[in-house]
């Protein structure tokens, strides 16, 4: 009976993971205690040979000002012509600013490099997942973007020697009434069994 209920529950929160953006975001800010908790949950990925590679920067409060500028910066430099969409421009300045949190997603490579880039990426890919069933599991809403702009938070924050970040995380409180869609296409159509 325990094991039927833990398995229902663990199924419920997979299932019901979503990306979900800021812009349906209520500015309520989450309670860091909060953040703490779910990047806990991201410690504890698979990782080869106990590399745990990992890195989190969590950004918030005035931070985010200082990102939102940053990323607005970075698009008018390099978005030229017409390239440039005013509402891109605009979009990239305003989701930190309606985010209660961004965390930066890195990579630390292992020093001596005992196992393959790719592994390392994995491990954190998976550590990601572990934060995203976390945030789903209290009713929290967020999305992993990959930003061209990545480079650029080098500026703003404070990497390790071999450290390079793989993505951003933004978290917020979803507003009231809320309900994110998705659908899959049938598991079958992606197995070959043999036996």
């Amino acid at each position: 009976m325990k094991d039927n209920i833990a398995k229902e529950v663990l199924n419920k929160v997979i299932r019901g993971r979503r990306s979900i953006f800021p812009p349906v975001f209520s500015d309520k800010r989450i309670d860091d205690e909060i953040i703490d908790d779910i990047l806990e949950n991201a410690n504890w990925a698979p990782t080869h040979k106990l590399t745990e590679p990992w890195r989190f920067h969590v950004i918030t409060d005035e931070s985010r000002s200082q990102l939102s500028q940053l990323a607005g910066t970075w698009y008018q430099k390099n978005v030229l012509g017409d390239n440039f969409k005013v509402k891109k421009h605009e979009k990239i300045m305003r989701n930190p600013m309606i985010s209660s949190h961004i965390i930066a997603i890195c990579v630390q490579r292992d020093a001596q490099e005992r196992i393959p880039q790719w592994e390392e990426e994995a491990s954190v890919a998976c550590a990601v997942q572990n934060l995203w069933l976390s945030v789903t599991s209290v009713g929290l809403g967020g999305y992993w973007s990959t930003p061209k702009y990545l480079e650029i938070l080098k500026e703003m924050l404070d990497f390790n020697v071999g450290e390079y970040c793989v993505g951003l995380f933004y978290l917020g409180i979803p507003q009231e009434g809320y309900q994110a869609q998705s659908k899959r296409t049938p598991i079958r159509e992606k197995v070959k069994w043999y036996r």
